[in-house]
């Protein structure tokens, strides 16, 4: 994550030589979150968890802005929900709470100057990293047990997956003035992870007489919750897709810069 620092300072650098407006805008958003992965399949945007973070963002011109922000949600999938046969068999579920630091590029469509009568609005396109820390858990009988900790699918004590992933982020908004000062954005955000294991399901069933003897009886329930898919080796998730998830929001900004002043030969 230090490689945010020295891609900052050399960002900042390069903004002063750069013409039009520039300045700092901090701001706070609050919105909902979907996931998409293992758990949840098809194209399905119901039941929100809700999403919201801190933002700084710095102007380069009217048309470029770096933003880094700060963010917290919950995801959650369940086979409950699914729609096909296999799937409500499994019966696996998962939450999970992200936490979030993310750096994004923004373009915007149409020159954006604060104050402006007129260049007060734009769409706006921007992509970025994220990195990103996860934890799935689920309930089973009364009780919430941390996944990773259970070798769900047969890893070996010492080798499960890392709480902490990176995530290629791509996603669109609109801002505009309320006034010189204020702005609002509204913006929807796709993080496709390097990581399978957000809702702790990718590969297939482990060896269930290995894992009861490595982690215990409530692994293998964990495991399998049906018990009527004890078969190593059989599907039980899809590793070809790494897991997903959309972070839609609107955000209120300050903006603290001011106008560059045309220089004294630009004048007329």
């Amino acid at each position: 994550m230090n490689i945010y620092v020295p891609i900052t300072l050399i960002l900042l650098s390069l903004s002063q030589v750069l013409s039009g407006q520039k300045g700092v805008e901090l701001g706070l958003w609050l919105g909902r979150s979907n996931y998409f992965g293992d758990l949840k399949t098809s194209l399905n945007f119901s039941e929100p968890r809700l999403a919201g973070g801190a933002i700084f963002r710095y102007n380069f011109d009217e048309r470029i802005s770096l933003k880094s922000s700060l963010n917290i949600t919950q995801i959650h999938g369940e086979d409950e929900d699914a729609n096909n046969s296999y799937e409500l068999n499994r019966q696996l579920s998962f939450f999970s709470n992200i936490y979030e630091v993310t750096s994004q590029i923004e373009f915007n469509f149409l020159p954006y100057i604060h104050g402006s009568v007129d260049e007060n609005w734009t769409p706006y396109l921007f992509g970025g990293i994220t990195a990103l820390n996860f934890s799935p858990k689920r309930e089973l009988n009364g009780e919430v047990f941390d996944l990773r900790l259970y070798g769900t699918e047969g890893q070996a004590i010492g080798e499960e997956y890392g709480k902490w992933t990176i995530a290629s982020t791509l996603g669109m908004g609109i801002k505009w003035d309320i006034n010189y000062d204020w702005s609002i954005n509204v913006e929807a955000g796709l993080r496709v992870s390097t990581s399978d294991y957000i809702d702790d399901v990718s590969n297939t069933y482990p060896n269930f007489d290995n894992l009861r003897a490595q982690r215990g009886t409530t692994a293998v329930l964990l495991s399998d919750p049906t018990q009527n898919l004890l078969n190593e080796g059989r599907q039980r998730g899809n590793n070809k897709n790494n897991d997903s998830y959309v972070l839609f929001g609107v955000s209120i900004m300050r903006y603290f810069g001011r106008l560059k002043c045309p220089d004294i030969s630009q004048r007329r």
